[in-house]
């Protein structure tokens, strides 16, 4: 508890290395970590345990299905793919579901379905993974940055109206982190301009704008089951709308354009098209680990919003906010801001071999996509000089400066989604590393 007038941030902003300074209603006792050697000098580490490992795979439950479909001999897309498509629909709340071979054609089938290339632009925030803009460049439409909000990690839609030209197509909001974009001012942008939405939900399965999944809000929503995704087969990607046309062309176009349902006039592949099929034993794997999704969620849930209010009181330390209208977030990653000024000035570098060398693992994340050199070599090739004017490239240059989203990339912090497994104890592990991290920030200089 705090006394009145005196919070705890106010209390662990008074510490020094050794002393508190008594207040005027009496004497404060300094926290267990007040003069400890930090274990990046060589003191013992807040967390000596294991964290959670990622995949979870469990032999006795998960290997049978995907044993079935080796033995079978049918690998590629058939049944299970099917039954795949139907469950993660019925379970994102949408008519139709389209696994394809990752998140990144999951983008590309999605953008091209919805006809946007040549001559478009597409609306979309910095501060996500390289496929998101990669996906824009590679169906030929120009990436228009708009800035981050720091405090959500999220795009600013406030900053998003006087980006939009005649030759703006659609918006591509990210729900990065898991954390839902503000889709209530995304979607009443989009239709007083007229513009399509898809959604990037490669990190942001079972999270939810006001009671909807996330994914299904816009006109296609995309996801991601790579790796070190919260449900994952490795690799692996979907769509999911209630279009029934515009689903049709998604698949029609991941099968080498070839006919489907309502896309079925001419003759023999009717439509250009790709190959982006999932495979049979990525979609058995996706089965298994569905099973546990929704438990695993609601854990990730409960103990982020633990590690917030041990972190909240920390002066430096700014965990991330929700957006008012996001009634769950997924937590792939679990971020908040350090701000080197409370600490001494000491950089985030330092801080994070610090928080590592308590046992915690971290990243900074980011860097600013928008001036990666990628862009640059998309906008001198060949392609592109042909269907733009250095005019409408220069424009897009230009445009690409976002300083938020270029502080939030000094400042963020992530933590991932396997120690968001942990027990409550783990929790409080992190908060106290990086509170023990604080109190002796004065070892860092």
């Amino acid at each position: 508890m705090t006394q009145r007038g005196f919070t705890r941030r106010n209390f662990l902003k008074a510490a020094t290395a050794g002393t508190i300074a008594a207040t005027a209603t009496g004497p404060l006792i300094a926290s267990s970590n007040s003069t400890k050697k930090l274990a990046i000098h060589g003191g013992d580490p807040v967390h000596r345990g294991g964290w959670p490992r990622w995949p979870i795979w469990d032999k006795a439950h998960d290997e049978q299905r995907v044993l079935e479909v080796l033995r079978s001999g049918v690998w590629s897309r058939r049944n299970v793919v099917a039954e795949f498509e139907k469950k993660y629909a019925a379970l994102m709340g949408t008519k139709r579901c389209l696994a394809t071979t990752n998140g990144t054609n999951a983008l590309i089938t999605a953008l091209s379905a919805l006809d946007i290339g040549a001559g478009d632009e597409v609306l979309v925030g910095p501060y996500t993974f390289v496929a998101t803009v990669d996906a824009i460049l590679l169906v030929g439409a120009l990436p228009v940055f708009v800035d981050t909000d720091r405090e959500t990690f999220t795009v600013d839609p406030e900053a998003m109206e006087d980006r939009i030209t005649e030759s703006t197509r659609a918006i591509l909001p990210v729900h990065i982190l898991g954390l839902p974009a503000d889709m209530d001012k995304i979607t009443a942008l989009a239709k007083k301009h007229n513009l399509r939405i898809v959604e990037d939900a490669c990190q942001a399965w079972m999270a939810e704008w006001r009671g909807k999944k996330v994914g299904s809000i816009g006109d296609l929503g995309c996801f991601s089951f790579q790796n070190s995704k919260n449900l994952t087969c490795g690799e692996g990607g979907a769509i999911i709308g209630d279009d029934e046309r515009l689903m049709d062309i998604c698949y029609s176009f991941h099968n080498f354009g070839r006919p489907y349902g309502t896309v079925s006039a001419g003759r023999g592949c009717v439509r250009l098209g790709t190959k982006a099929r999932m495979a049979e034993y990525q979609a058995a794997i996706l089965l298994a680990q569905m099973e546990r999704l929704e438990e695993q969620t609601s854990r990730r849930v409960e103990n982020a919003a633990h590690l917030t209010s041990r972190l909240e009181p920390i002066p430096g330390i700014i965990p991330h906010k929700l957006n008012d209208g996001a009634t769950r977030a997924a937590y792939h990653l679990y971020a908040f801001r350090y701000q080197q000024e409370e600490f001494g000035g000491v950089p985030r570098s330092t801080f994070l071999r610090a928080l590592s060398a308590e046992g915690v693992p971290c990243s900074g994340g980011y860097s600013p996509l928008n001036k990666c050199d990628f862009l640059e070599h998309a906008f001198q090739s060949k392609n592109f000089k042909k269907m733009y004017s250095p005019k409408q490239i220069e424009r897009a240059r230009q445009l690409s400066e976002c300083p938020e989203n270029d502080r939030l990339c000094t400042e963020a912090v992530w933590i991932f989604q396997s120690l968001l497994l942990g027990s409550r104890q783990d929790m409080d592990d992190i908060a106290d590393a990086v509170e023990k991290i604080y109190e002796n920030r004065d070892q860092l200089v």
